[in-house]
């Protein structure tokens, strides 16, 4: 089988063969065999034919845009079963096949029926087949192929991104890169130059250049300046088939910018400049401006201003605005017209940003004279000093001359000055000043324990104007005089001990005094002299502005006197010296510690000289009450575990009823009833036993008897009620057996052998001295009252 194409279109266009594959002329009755027969090896008469396909695999070509008026022809196909007779019929399917791509059913020839592209498809996949007409029975197996566009140059270099932009310094030199433009093509760049693209410069020569191959635009001119000329409009062209004639063609345009380099020095536009200043001009205040030129931009004309000479640096100084580039003058210290009437400035301009690369064009700088007239200004009055200090005594009379003040005035004329006192101050109603002298004196007596320091602001005017004004403060201190007598310091009363002995400190005092320490520092302290010698207590002055109280006697009672008072003068050392008597409240208290230094008669008094705080007391509080109930809840449980009355259930025999309960002595008058004693009809009253029958007498108390309970008492002889109660439990039935213990609680009339006691004694006092109890501690303290004596100190 055989199958052909031919092509009579293109030189370029390839014609497909399909050879045959055996020897013959049809599938059947081949004798010869071939290299796909098989023969074997037991009967070689039998011949096996294996199937083959009839065509190979391989591909068409067609060139894209096509314009003619009949359609391309593009190969054609051919099997080995066509005889020829018209039998056998193509069939064509896949991409494009029916649409773009035809076939002639009888001959095989295929034809494109389109205008292709090969930017929007390279190549067609397609199948062939030939079957019988007659029977519609393949007689091939379907084969695979393609058909692929063959490119034409018919499309132009392209700048997808362009225009461009792009800056380059000024001065650059020759050959410094500055962009890289590329250009696509979509032709095929597999097939001859339709895609190989070469670069050219169109404008923008002598400039600037282009690399042909790369596309790079570079410098070509040495020194371009900025300054002169800024941008530049460069057009870039691409052609395809390497420049070659026929070409296509495809341009674009890059904006080139010079960027700034400090190439230029600041300059002063002239150099000499003149400037007019008041003399009333404000220190710190602008008073001129001054700018120098600058061709560049940015920080490479940024200028700096600088005074070169020392006597213009002196009164006045120069900065910088960054936004205007200016130079701002300003006044450093005040201008006297009268002094100096003209200043001269010798500015300087400099870049603060140098490119050592145009050195060689320096200096980056320049000067000029700036010339400064001093204008004469009506000046308001100067006073003598910023401010003033005077002072006067206390006491003093209205009138008094405090001091005084003095101003002029700078300017030449010299007119006369007038001085008032600024009202609207605290403290002005106590002093008046002289308009024309400026005598300052006081218009009331002043007090330096009411008012120390006094400020008030005096103002001076010139008559002929006397809108000018000026103000100076003035501090006036009131010196101290000794008029005012020291007093006791004391914040509470004196506590004295019950257990103080003679000669015993009881309290260091001091005292205050109102008037400064020059005249009040030192004090002295006694006891006043026309009232009797105190026998409790003294004075004794440590000569350190304290004096000590000291107990003159032996032991104070509280419940005898409690409270004592103490007259004491204290006097100061001024001229004249002053004093005054006070008088101490002294308490009697029963002090804690064996030196008798603590005191503990009030419960607040302690706790606040302990220092402690509100809340510090209330937690102190809350502890013990948590304490309390934790001890509270402790006997409750131990109550409500009772012992057995009977110890031992085997012995019976005699028992001992045990209560945990300890009596409280003879003070102990809660634990029983001493009425029971003292009134036994008052006793039965509140209890009658039910098995005896009652007396005349209970039924006499039960009546409401007139007779008072002690007139009962009197009545009814105790004995007899024993002997009765003793009889009763005798024969009572509803009692134990055993023998049982009862206590009475009743003493009898008296005692044969009288008190044991020795406080009633008359025996005679005993010569033996008791005075070391005191230093026995508090255990001893009642016993050392019982024994000691009162003793004088004898002191006058």
């Amino acid at each position: 089988m055989r199958i052909s194409s031919t092509s009579c279109l293109c030189p370029f266009l390839v014609c497909l063969c399909f050879v045959p594959h055996c020897y013959g002329n049809g599938h059947h009755g081949v004798e010869i065999p071939s290299r796909n027969q098989t023969r074997h090896p037991e009967a070689e008469s039998e011949v096996h034919h294996r199937p083959k396909r009839g065509w190979i695999w391989n591909q068409f070509f067609v060139l894209e845009e096509h314009i003619g008026p009949d359609a391309q022809y593009v190969g054609k196909l051919h099997s080995n079963s066509d005889k020829g007779d018209g039998s056998v019929r193509y069939i064509l399917s896949g991409e494009g096949a029916g649409t773009i791509f035809i076939i002639d059913e009888i001959t095989g020839d295929i034809h494109a029926t389109k205008s292709l592209d090969r930017e929007r498809k390279t190549h067609y996949v397609l199948h062939a087949q030939a079957i019988d007409r007659y029977t519609d029975k393949p007689l091939e197996p379907e084969s695979e192929f393609i058909i692929k566009v063959q490119d034409i140059n018919d499309n132009a270099p392209k700048f997808p991104d362009g225009p461009f932009v792009a800056a380059v310094p000024e001065m650059s030199e020759v050959g410094t890169s500055v962009f890289q433009v590329t250009a696509t093509d979509a032709d095929d760049p597999t097939y001859g130059n339709s895609a190989r693209v070469v670069y050219s410069i169109l404008q923008g020569q002598p400039y600037f250049s282009v690399d042909p191959k790369t596309g790079i635009i570079r410098t070509a001119l040495a020194n371009m300046d900025r300054e002169a000329r800024e941008h530049y409009a460069v057009v870039i062209q691409a052609k395809d088939m390497a420049g070659q004639v026929g070409g296509l063609s495809g341009s674009t345009t890059v904006n080139i910018t010079l960027t700034d380099v400090n190439d230029n020095p600041p300059r002063f536009p002239q150099k000499n400049y003149q400037l007019y200043v008041p003399e009333s001009a404000q220190v710190g205040r602008p008073v001129g401006k001054i700018k120098a030129s600058d061709e560049d931009l940015g920080i490479n004309a940024e200028i700096k201003y600088s005074i070169i000479n020392t006597d213009g640096a002196s009164v006045f100084s120069v900065a910088t605005d960054r936004d205007t580039r200016e130079g701002i003058i300003s006044l450093k210290k005040p201008l006297n017209y009268e002094k100096k009437k003209m200043y001269t400035l010798h500015l300087e301009g400099a870049n603060t940003h140098l490119d050592p690369r145009f050195s060689y064009l320096g200096p980056f700088k320049d000067t000029a004279t700036l010339k400064i007239t001093v204008g004469d200004v009506d000046e308001p009055p100067v006073f003598s000093l910023d401010h003033y200090i005077m002072d006067v005594y206390e006491n003093a009379p209205a009138g008094t001359e405090v001091g005084a003040v003095m101003a002029r005035d700078p300017d030449s004329a010299s007119s006369a000055i007038r001085y008032f006192i600024d009202r609207d101050r605290r403290g002005h109603e106590y002093f008046n000043i002289d308009a024309h002298s400026g005598v300052i004196k006081t218009t009331q007596s002043l007090d330096r324990e009411e008012m120390a320091w006094y400020n008030i602001t005096v103002m001076a005017s010139e008559v002929d104007n006397p809108s000018l004004v000026s103000h100076v403060p003035i501090m006036v201190q009131v010196l101290d005089v000794n008029d005012n007598p020291p007093e006791v310091a004391t914040d509470s009363e004196v506590i004295v001990c019950e257990s103080s002995r003679p000669g015993q400190v009881i309290q260091t005092i001091g005292a205050v005094d109102k008037d400064d320490f020059a005249n009040g520092f030192r004090f002295s302290f006694s006891l006043p002299s026309n009232l009797p010698i105190n026998p409790n207590f003294t004075l004794r002055d440590n000569e350190d502005n304290t004096a000590s109280i000291v107990a003159r006697r032996r032991r104070f009672s509280r419940t005898s006197q409690e409270l004592y008072r103490l007259a004491v003068v204290v006097r100061d050392s001024g001229e004249p010296a002053l004093s005054s008597t006070g008088t101490l409240t002294l308490r009697v208290c029963t002090c804690g510690g064996t030196s008798g230094s603590a005191r503990t008669c009030q419960t607040g008094a302690f706790l606040s000289s302990a220092g402690l705080s509100t809340g510090a007391l209330i937690a102190i509080l809350l502890c013990v009450a948590i304490l309390l109930a934790i001890v509270v809840l402790f006997t409750a449980l131990r109550k409500g575990k009772k012992e057995p009355l009977i110890v031992s259930e085997e012995d019976v025999r005699e028992n001992v009823v045990t209560y945990d309960d300890e009596g409280g002595g003879e003070e102990d008058t809660e634990a029983f009833d001493i009425l029971a004693l003292r009134n036994p009809a008052g006793a039965e009253e509140l209890k009658i036993r039910r098995d005896v029958q009652p007396e005349r007498v209970w039924r006499a108390v039960a009546r409401g008897s007139p007779s008072p309970p002690s007139a009962v008492a009197d009545a009814v002889d105790v004995c007899a009620i024993l002997s009765r109660r003793l009889e009763e439990a005798d024969n009572d039935t509803s009692v134990p057996p055993y023998d049982s213990l009862q206590t009475y609680a009743y003493e009898g009339q008296g005692s044969p052998s009288d008190s044991i006691s020795s406080l009633g004694s008359l025996a005679p006092p005993s010569d033996l001295d008791y005075s070391h109890l005191d230093q026995w501690g508090p255990e001893f303290q009642k016993l050392a009252e019982l024994y000691g004596e009162d003793q004088v100190d004898g002191a006058p």
